[in-house]
């Protein structure tokens, strides 16, 4: 199989650090070309493009100078940082997207991967066992601009035969850099501040259960479903994907099994409302069963390796200091 050559749009974030890693290892370091508004040591030592993805003519330029086969398009502003500024967020959220989607047709480019979120579901329904057939009534304009972005792949699919890959994604949980205004960052950085300060103050209630994925298990869903054959997928909207579904206080015990002085204690705030809205468990069965999704991190395997990642990092930093 020839290697895809892949653009991806927004690789300094918490995803597309680690995809651009991943796809590097995988098909070969010229064949990832990451990019972003704003560099970053990693990315300059990336193969890189300063790219403003609300530019639709920059990304032409982009896409036809590197022959791109394959975009994955991580740039989004998301829940929690959405609510300061829902107009902002919606506009740069969907122009992007349409930006994307336009050159990708025109270009002739063979894929197209979307990231979608739980926060597309909203209102009444099913919060212990959503599934992928649940109505979309969201009650954030990240998930409104999500919603509204799936409907938009599907489009192009019908209509263009663009073939465009989108996965729900829960919470994902990594160590390789902090989140950046999602409504579950507490799952991060809640293990950032057992390690330095021994106690947290969650802006979650203790019961709130909420589905997350360790980012390992998020980046090879993404590159599985990209890579999987085309009659494989029947979603032409987006994929449910799911991890492990958890409260801060399980998590919290999770954390105080490794670190017993760590302490926690709760100051909900206005995430609270959002995350209320949103599932307790996902059903991914459709994943199952088109192009066999199944995680391989549980909780304690999960909180393992957060903890021991972490303690490098930060041991590295006093190490240089």
């Amino acid at each position: 199989m020839k290697r895809p050559k892949v653009l991806i749009v927004g690789a300094k974030g918490q995803l597309g650090v680690v995809l651009t890693r991943y796809l590097q290892d995988r098909y070969g370091f010229d064949q990832v070309i990451a990019s972003d508004l704003h560099e970053t040591p990693f990315l300059i030592e990336s193969k890189y493009e300063k790219l403003d993805a609300t530019d639709q003519h920059a990304v032409l330029e982009v896409v036809v100078k590197h022959g791109i086969t394959h975009i994955y398009h991580m740039a989004a502003i998301l829940s929690a940082k959405g609510e300061e500024k829902p107009i902002v967020a919606w506009e740069l959220n969907m122009k992007t997207l349409i930006n994307i989607l336009e050159v990708a047709r025109i270009s002739k480019v063979k894929r197209v991967f979307y990231p979608s979120s739980i926060a597309v579901y909203g209102g009444e329904y099913d919060r212990t066992n959503t599934d992928n057939d649940t109505p979309l009534t969201p009650s954030t304009v990240y998930g409104i601009s999500k919603v509204a972005g799936e409907n938009w792949a599907n489009y192009y699919y019908q209509k263009y035969n663009l073939d465009v890959r989108s996965l729900r994604y829960p919470g994902v949980i990594g160590y390789q850099s902090m989140p950046s205004g999602g409504t579950t960052d507490y799952a991060v950085e809640i293990f950032h501040r057992a390690l330095v300060d021994r106690a947290y103050t969650c802006y979650l209630s203790e019961d709130t259960k909420l589905p997350m994925i360790f980012i390992d298990d998020a980046i090879r869903a993404t590159v599985e479903i990209m890579e999987a054959p085309q009659d494989k997928i029947t979603r032409r909207t987006s994929y449910n994907l799911a991890g492990i579904s958890f409260t801060p206080a399980t998590l919290a015990t999770a954390i105080q099994k490794e670190i017993p002085d760590f302490n926690i204690n709760y100051q909900p705030d206005f995430r609270q409302q959002i995350a209320d809205q949103w599932p307790q468990v996902i059903n991914d069965k459709k994943a199952q069963e088109d192009w066999n999704w199944k995680p391989a991190y549980d909780l304690p395997r999960m909180v393992a390796v957060m903890l021991s990642e972490l303690q490098k990092e930060f041991t590295s930093k006093t190490t240089l200091d």
